[in-house]
């Protein structure tokens, strides 16, 4: 029986064009310093329940629900999310998956069995990059792997950026954009300065910093020459 470690009721904005619940499961791969869910990025469960407690959520929220969005942490750690995924659509429920993109093998095997429905991908910053400060392993040809599955296999998908100084600026999302190009949808984020993994990232003397406004509509100009839709969010 999976662990969820926290539920969302309801949501407008995490699925595009959908009501959706948002289901979260603890566990991360990598250790994104300004990632705002550090408790479940540590493996914390602040709020769990079982498949059983969901299964009858669900029951209760036909009609009122279209989807559910199962985020993390790092879904594609759990070796139950295929499980999951299928209690979900029996369920009659749509299927957004949100994922770092290091376990390629297990997207595979999601849209192998036609599991999901939609795919959000987090590009953190160039995918040679993510070597020391987002992982200790290169992950590379994992993450480039991911983007070709999303590009040609997915339903429906979409890839995201948080904006983040010293990890983004016009350059390195223009080398992003050659990655992705004819990509479907792209959504430019504002980082979120509150609680993060590293409580020290964006204090003063620390090594980060969110991008303004005015930059994140000029990475947006950028982006959108090389994908077929892109949205700040």
């Amino acid at each position: 029986m999976t662990k969820i470690a926290a539920i969302q009721p309801a949501s407008m904005i995490d699925y595009p064009g959908k009501v959706s619940c948002v289901v979260f499961l603890a566990g991360c791969n990598l250790h994104c310093p300004y990632c705002h869910n550090p408790e479940l990025a540590l493996g914390h469960m602040p709020q769990p329940v079982d498949t059983l407690w969901l299964q009858e959520f669900l029951r209760r929220r036909k009609g009122l629900l279209d989807a559910v969005v199962i985020t993390g942490g790092e879904p594609t750690l759990n070796p139950r999310l295929p499980g999951l995924c299928r209690q979900i659509k029996q369920a009659g429920f749509a299927v957004k998956l949100d994922t770092n993109g290091t376990c390629p093998d297990v997207i595979a095997r999601l849209l192998d069995n036609g599991l999901v429905d939609y795919l959000a991908m987090d590009i953190k910053t160039l995918p040679g990059a993510y070597r020391p400060d987002f992982c200790s392993r290169d992950v590379r040809r994992a993450l480039l792997q991911s983007i070709e599955l999303l590009m040609t296999r997915a339903p429906d998908y979409e890839f995201r950026t948080t904006c983040v100084a010293p990890y983004i600026d016009a350059a390195v999302i223009e080398k992003i954009g050659s990655l992705v190009r004819g990509a479907r949808r792209y959504f430019l984020q504002a980082a979120r300065t509150g609680t993060c993994l590293d409580s020290g990232f964006f204090k003063p003397s620390g090594p980060g910093r969110p991008l303004p406004a005015g930059q994140l509509e000029q990475l947006k100009e950028i982006l959108s020459a090389h994908v077929q839709e892109c949205r700040l969010r």
